[in-house]
């Protein structure tokens, strides 16, 4: 009987890492990333062909893309406040804010061809750098 335990015992002890592995792995293989929407995108644990062009990106070069799209489809003052509560949230890019808001500065520049249409989303945000942005820009 004392054999027939341990032979269950060490069967078990094989088979039981390799079930758990297995049932967590299936249990992963559909991850939504974004919120569902019509092109919701989904990884797969097992994908071979995942995208690693857009791992390698750092959070404060993803954040001024994001915000530079959104102040041309919104306008200036919505990407500004987007800036102030990422930096406010993750306090990593602060050290990115002031660019960033100067880089917006001249979008704004660029997408209204006048700095007093710019500089009117003018915000204190990140020491004013995006006041700085527009006055380069012109």
């Amino acid at each position: 009987m004392n054999q027939a335990a341990r032979r269950i015992g060490r069967t078990l002890a094989l088979v039981l890492p390799v079930v758990l592995v297995l049932s967590g792995t299936l249990a992963v293989t559909r991850v939504p990333w974004a919120a569902p929407t019509a092109e919701s995108q989904v990884l797969t644990a097992s994908s071979d062909n995942a995208s690693t062009a857009r791992a390698g990106r750092a959070p404060h070069e993803v954040l001024r893309d994001r915000l530079l799209t959104e102040l041309q489809e919104k306008n200036p003052g919505v990407a500004l406040t987007h800036l102030q509560e990422a930096t406010n949230g993750r306090p990593s890019l602060a050290r990115y804010c002031m660019d960033i808001a100067r880089d917006l500065g001249r979008a704004a520049v660029a997408k209204y061809h006048s700095a007093r249409k710019a500089q009117s989303y003018s915000r204190p945000v990140c020491d004013t750098s995006f006041a700085a942005g527009v006055a380069e820009s012109h």
